[in-house]
């Protein structure tokens, strides 16, 4: 028998009356993840037991995946530490379901990230193909149109036996669904660890358009005005996702929890984008709450709580896939591709008449009241009768016990460091080490993926994966577009939380700087393990605290995102791995950097200066399987004044080509840049180290960060280096793009040549090696 089997009563309902009657009856409150002291205080709230259904309210309401109760208290810095500036383009930010940019001409932006983690690891397809249609309706019911996606993966040990079930699992799940809505997935990242082998990360990043005048907001507001569920009909799926399964860790015994995990159909939601868009153009709605996590309990509960009044519901009316569901069953499902409107009753004939043109099925399940009290009626008779704050809003909230980890001051000690690890003492050993980090896992060529996803569908996708940021653009006659980067260094946070957040938001925001966009807006996903562990919530608390303190050093708001705790397995968690994405804007999409460089002759120069900073890196993991020390420092103010020239070199039109320098230095960024077009480059070295007093490995492989590798046009150099001094941005000449086609390498003068021939061929063999043939584009 199943926890949900258990924690239901049979064919006759347990009413209101029952629970007021029968006080002492026993309740399977920890089957459905509520703590003794949870269920007590319940009971307080309202002056008895709760019914079964108000218990599956509850304890999907309060779980860790829907309330944020082990992390609320931390997360208000993000609101906090804003100054006017940052408020200057924001129009919703956090609290709704996804955060709104105003971009200029009248067009706004909505963006959000968000987890679909421990599904991912039962039902790799399914777990991330609903993670792209959960974050996909978030933005529909913001009144904005769906026009592109991202992922961030995080996937076991690459050699394990069971990553490459995960990995074909979710990468078909994101490009089959996202695929059928016709959306183009602009990248992300895709990185291998074991600590990720039993705990993947899929977290997935919806990216909307809209004019300011179609922006909506969900609440139930209006006595009398209608209730009603429409789109896919209610079945068993999803049931406890959110506080069984997304709110625990994994026991031993593998992937059990398979009916926990939802189905989708991308195209009912695909119909169901064009059906709501016409109802919120011909202003039928109120308001449209998407049913994702805990399904109809969220959705009643969170529309009541935000609006004026309560709301009645006749749970009967809602359509079902299987008649068997119970009434808490029902109120658990997190089936997708539903929603939940708002409807005044004049109007409720043309919102059925746009339904019924979209074919889409809805039932009018209730209306909205002034009891402040959300009742609902199962079979004639009351099952739920709460106050629906307590269960949306004012849930439990924890001040976890934080406790240093004993383990980290070990782990960053001096004799630990990269510094002690044997370096290439020759140029041969440079050119091996080049390539083999070229290679490894979490640098490799990444086509096996990407190319299963349609990257230019809808056609105004100006940049995608393999540049560093994606970029959409929004007016055609304008040109006008916002790009997208999303970044997370799970190792080194793990190395030091604090100033592993504020890398993270670092590189994300240079990447959307190279591009030639101003970064304007952050969303991210915090991915932690368990939260009952005060090592994690250490690291969960730093980590919060350095990227709050970086968005307002950068002037950057949070406009919202996700929290995942219990990403762990047994008492092992994951890295720390807060996911971080920045959005940016462009007035004209045709002024874009892509991340290389197209032709021969022109110059390569380094902005930046260049630390010894091999901890934690891409060349310590993989020439020396090392981790320890502290990562590279976090310079805020050199990333911001070095975005600042970025984007004033790409008005003027001075650069041809950017790359960020990030995991695996300049020798990654030289191999990147190369690869991109196919065309070479002659570098020399000496001069940065003379300058920054560095040796041939640090200067190849360090991941100091604030630099960047750009291509300046002949014409275009002297412009550029007065555009450098004027700004005091150090500033090196150290290449020459130079060959194409079979002959074209990467010359590192006096020390090595490397044919971009074998570069390409060992950087695109890895992931093929052990996932199989990539798709041709």
């Amino acid at each position: 028998m199943t926890d949900i089997d258990e924690a239901v009563t049979g064919p006759r309902p347990d009413t209101v009356a029952d629970a007021i009657a029968t006080p002492e009856k026993e309740q399977p409150f920890e089957a459905l993840g509520l703590k003794p002291d949870e269920y007590e205080q319940i009971k307080q709230i309202l002056g008895r037991r709760p019914t079964s259904g108000e218990l599956a309210m509850y304890s999907v309401m309060w779980s860790e995946h829907c309330s944020y109760k082990s992390s609320k208290n931390y997360l208000r810095q993000f609101g906090k530490k804003v100054n006017d500036k940052m408020k200057e383009r924001l129009l919703v930010g956090m609290g709704e379901n996804a955060g709104v940019i105003d971009i200029g001409e009248g067009w706004a932006v909505t963006f959000k990230v968000e987890s679909h983690n421990h599904p991912s690891y039962i039902e790799p397809f399914q777990g991330a193909a609903t993670g792209v249609g959960g974050i996909i309706r978030d933005i529909i019911s913001m009144g904005a149109r769906p026009v592109a996606v991202m992922d961030q993966l995080r996937f076991g040990a690459i050699d394990d036996p069971d990553t490459a079930r995960v990995v074909h699992g979710v990468v078909s799940g994101i490009s089959s669904y996202a695929n059928c809505l016709g959306l183009p997935n602009l990248g992300g990242e895709t990185v291998f660890d074991s600590v990720y082998q039993q705990n993947p990360l899929v977290n997935a990043l919806g990216v909307g358009v809209l004019r300011h005048e179609d922006l909506h907001l969900a609440n139930a507001s209006g006595p009398g005005n209608k209730v009603v569920l429409f789109g896919a009909r209610t079945g068993g799926d999803g049931i406890g996702g959110a506080s069984i399964l997304a709110s625990d860790t994994f026991a031993e015994g593998g992937p059990t929890k398979r009916p926990a995990v939802q189905v989708g159909d991308p195209f009912a939601e695909k119909v169901l984008i064009e059906c709501c868009l016409e109802m919120f153009r011909d202003e039928l709605v109120e308001g449209i709450q998407d049913l994702g996590a805990a399904g109809i309990s969220c959705a009643t509960s969170e529309l009541a709580a935000n609006g004026d009044g309560g709301m009645f519901i006749e749970l009967d009316s809602v359509l079902l896939r299987d008649p068997s569901l119970t009434a808490e069953e029902i109120l658990m499902s997190e089936s997708q591709e539903r929603m939940m409107a708002v409807v005044h009753p004049d109007k409720l004939d043309a919102f059925l008449a746009v339904a019924q043109k979209w074919d889409v099925e809805t039932s009018v399940l209730g209306e909205v009241t002034d009891t402040g009290r959300l009742v609902i009626n199962w079979r004639g008779e009351e099952i739920v009768n709460v106050d629906p704050s307590t269960v949306a809003v004012d849930g439990p909230v924890y001040d976890r016990p934080v406790a240093y980890p004993t383990w980290i001051d070990e782990l960053q000690a001096s004799g630990v460091r990269a510094s002690g690890l044997a370096r290439a003492i020759s140029g041969h050993q440079l050119r091996e080490q080049m390539v083999a980090v070229a290679a490894s896992p979490n640098q490799a060529d990444v086509s096996w993926v990407t190319n299963q996803y349609d990257k230019y569908v809808l056609g105004n996708t100006a940049l995608s994966f393999p540049d560093g940021a994606g970029m959409i653009r929004v007016d055609e006659e304008s040109g006008l577009g916002v790009a997208i980067s999303t970044d997370a260094n799970g190792r080194y946070c793990y190395l030091d939380p604090f100033v592993g957040a504020q890398l993270a938001l670092a590189e994300s925001y240079r990447n959307v700087a190279t591009s030639g966009a101003v970064p304007a807006a952050v969303t991210d996903c915090l991915n932690f393990g368990s939260p009952e562990n005060p090592e994690v919530m250490w690291q969960f608390s730093q980590a919060v605290e350095g990227l709050s303190d970086a968005c307002l050093a950068l002037e950057v708001p949070v406009t919202g995102g996700n929290v995942s705790l219990y990403n762990q397995t047994g008492d092992t968690p994951i890295h720390p791995t807060p996911v971080v994405g920045v959005l940016g804007i462009i007035d004209d999409v045709a002024r874009r950097v892509p991340s290389g460089w197209q032709d021969e002759g022109e110059h390569l120069y380094l902005l930046g200066v260049t630390r010894d900073e091999l901890d934690g890196s891409a060349w310590a993991e993989t020439i020396h399987e090392h981790l320890g020390g502290r990562p590279p420092i976090a310079d805020l103010p050199a990333e911001r004044s070095l975005a600042e020239l970025l984007h004033a070199a790409s008005q003027g039109g001075l650069l041809s080509g950017a790359v960020d320098l990030s995991e695996g230095g300049l020798a990654q960024a030289l191999t990147d840049g190369a690869l991109r077009f196919g065309v070479g480059a002659r570098v020399w070295i000496d001069e940065i180290l003379t300058r920054d007093g560095v040796d041939e490995t640090a200067a190849m492989f360090s991941e100091t960060q604030a630099r960047v590798l750009v291509a300046v046009p002949h014409e275009e150099e002297v412009k550029f280096r007065g555009l450098c001094s004027g700004r005091e941005i150090p500033v090196l000449r150290i290449g020459v793009t130079d060959g194409s086609g079979a002959d074209a390498s990467i010359e590192v003068q006096d020390r090595f040549t490397l044919p971009l021939a074998e570069l390409g061929a060992a950087s695109r063999a890895t992931l093929p090696a052990r996932f199989g043939a990539v798709i041709a584009e």
